[in-house]
């Protein structure tokens, strides 16, 4: 059973702005080193040695090395989805994390490239997920109705039109779609393993790539032209 002191204790570790933004840094789904997370968030190497010690201990991250590599991830999804149903709860000015040197207009614009398009963990988010989300929602491929569920037409869409592997799409631990609350937008984007199998897609298929190391996407010609023949979706940034 959960006591106050535990549930405390596990709050502390995102009350300091250095965790929180290594945290939310990690959002993207990937492995960072310490020295990039230190990087990230403007403090020493060995200050962000301590505040990752403490965020492994927690259990928010799992430490991987390889060779003499050290790199960080985030545990599982489901640390995920707290961070970012907490950021839905407090706005995305004070959420978003930011390298402490950025200003000015370049500060200005990332913040608008993650709200156009990003991953949350492993599957997309921002104007962009949202989209895609609501497109499907409206061809049928989604039922938002009861909860948050692929319909049957919506699973033979995704094996089908879009190319992904009937065995990738198998729910484990994971259910098969899950919403999850956008903090920019705040409303639901798709998650779950058809979240992160279509992310995946996304990726693989070139319809949109990284921007610099944040977690942003940017949409291609390719990526516009796909969203259009298989969700009818026209004009998004």
């Amino acid at each position: 059973m959960t006591t106050a002191s535990g549930l405390a204790a596990f709050a502390s570790l995102l009350a300091d702005e250095t965790r929180a933004g290594m945290c939310l840094a990690l959002l993207d789904g990937r492995a960072w080193t310490a020295g990039e997370l230190a990087a990230r968030t403007g403090v020493a190497r060995s200050t962000a040695t301590e505040h990752l010690h403490r965020l492994v201990e927690g259990g928010l991250l799992v430490e991987r090395r390889q060779g003499r590599h050290r790199y960080l991830q985030l545990a599982d999804p489901s640390v995920a989805d707290l961070l970012e149903g907490v950021a839905a709860q407090t706005g995305p000015r004070q959420l978003e994390p930011e390298p402490r040197s950025a200003r000015g207009l370049r500060a200005a614009t990332a913040r608008a490239a993650l709200l156009r398009g990003r991953t949350c963990y492993d599957h997309l988010a921002g104007r962009l997920g949202v989209a895609v989300t609501d497109a499907m929602t409206d061809a049928g491929l989604l039922d938002q109705t009861g909860g948050f569920a692929l319909t049957p037409t919506g699973l033979a869409w995704l094996i089908g039109p879009v190319g992904i592997d009937p065995d990738q799409l198998r729910p484990g631990r994971r259910s098969l779609a899950r919403g999850c609350l956008d903090w920019t937008e705040r409303r639901q984007h798709l998650a779950g393993v058809a979240g992160a199998r279509l992310c995946e897609r996304f990726f693989d298929a070139g319809w949109v790539v990284r921007i610099g190391s944040d977690r942003a996407v940017r949409l291609t010609p390719d990526g516009k032209t796909a969203l259009r023949n298989l969700l009818g979706i026209v004009n998004i940034d």
